[in-house]
């Protein structure tokens, strides 16, 4: 991942939430570095999320998001 990308997903990570904030800066700080185009493309759209969905969703409480989007849920809900 180009680091002008890298930054623009740190930046899109600032959420309103405390828990999403370090939940996402958490995940930044272990993956961004190994993170595919495809990975990136998958979390941007995630972010595209407000925050309570995004929260219900990457805690475990909600599986309502686009299934294409598995591999991204999957690795925030373990970090």
């Amino acid at each position: 991942m180009k680091r002008a990308d890298h930054e623009r997903l740190r930046w899109r990570c600032r959420r309103g939430l405390l828990e999403l904030d370090l939940v996402l800066e958490r995940f930044l700080e272990r993956h961004a570095a190994g993170m595919t185009d495809a990975e990136a493309a998958s979390l941007a759209r995630l972010l595209d999320y407000p925050d309570n969905d995004l929260w219900e969703v990457v805690s475990g409480r909600s599986e309502q998001y686009d299934p294409a989007l598995e591999g991204i849920v999957w690795k925030l809900r373990s970090t």
